[in-house]
């Protein structure tokens, strides 16, 4: 006696398969661990369209993990943090500068009448300070943020496309809150001494001033590139500590003339703290014209096209 055929199965929805990465980098650590998955996922129980709709989310779920293990596989962060870690060290960075520059000229007795002479082992006392302070924490910070420390700096990069837009006016915004910070509270722990402000010399015009920190800055800037930026620098590793001389110099070459600014932040913060404006805008708008100068000079004349493009490429 013949049997009726089974009836047939039921539809399902074909096993989804995951795959991942088979080890991953341990972050900061420079350690492989193995991860390994099952090669499947078993048919999730249900209706079909259920079965169907769980399949899509571990689908989903696969290529999101997959990114993730790629990512550590790379050692790479992501760009938000990475932005958000440079800011603050140019917060922390420009902060020290600004406190160990000023309380140097401070100790130093320049904190008289603004624009006064002061004399020259005064002028060379602060000068090794700023040029010490630059040095050192330039270098501190190169890994992070560059170590800009400096509005003239980020501008000037900016303009010759080497960091973003927002990522320079976050680094301008912490550079000037930084420095505000300092002055502030030296004048807390110094028991209200005079904060010295950058100011023009006795026979010194604003225009004068103006091309001065014009020159000053241009130097700055033309050094940075020249050590630092220019991939056929022999002298890259130690560049950030020795653009700290070029400070010094510029400070004994321009201190009694204009304060040898060459820095935005640095001149803001005695000014917001003691009130004192008079000339202020010669302090922006001279290294902010040097800066970008620089840079358009060196990048014109001594970078080569082809050794520019993998710079700005980022395969240095």
């Amino acid at each position: 006696m013949s049997h009726p055929p089974p009836p047939p199965p039921p539809p399902v929805v074909q096993n989804i398969s995951l795959r991942f990465s088979e080890s991953f980098s341990l972050q900061g650590t420079g350690t492989t661990g193995a991860f390994t998955p099952p090669p499947a996922f078993p048919s999730p129980p249900g209706t079909g369209a259920t079965r169907l709709l769980l399949a899509i989310i571990h689908s989903f779920m696969a290529k999101l993990v997959n990114k993730l293990v790629d990512s550590f596989d790379h050692d790479e962060t992501t760009p938000d943090v990475g932005c958000v870690r440079a800011v603050l060290a140019e917060l922390v960075l420009t902060f020290l500068f600004v406190f160990t520059g000023v309380s140097a000229a401070m100790a130093a007795g320049s904190g008289g009448k603004p624009g006064e002479a002061m004399p020259m082992a005064t002028l060379a006392a602060v000068a090794i300070a700023h040029a010490l302070a630059a040095g050192v924490l330039v270098t501190a910070g190169f890994h992070v943020s560059g170590g800009h420390l400096n509005p003239a700096v980020t501008v000037g990069l900016m303009v010759r496309g080497h960091i973003t837009k927002l990522r320079a006016v976050l680094y301008v915004a912490a550079q000037l809150l930084a420095s505000s910070l300092a002055c502030i509270l030296l004048r807390y722990l110094s028991g209200g001494m005079v904060t010295p402000v950058h100011a023009l010399g006795a026979g010194i015009s604003p225009m004068q001033g103006l091309v001065m920190e014009v020159i000053l800055t241009f130097s700055l800037l033309f050094v940075t590139y020249a050590m630092i930026l220019d991939p056929r620098s022999q002298v890259r590793t130690i560049g950030p500590l020795l653009t700290g001389l070029i400070v010094g110099a510029n400070s004994l070459a321009g201190g009694n003339f204009t304060g040898a600014s060459m820095n935005p932040a640095r001149s803001f913060g005695p000014a917001l703290a003691t009130g004192v404006w008079t000339n202020h805008w010669v302090y922006w708008i001279g290294p902010l014209l040097g800066g970008p100068l620089a840079g358009f000079v060196y990048e014109s004349l001594f970078i080569v096209n082809k050794t520019h493009e993998l710079l700005l490429n980022g395969d240095i």
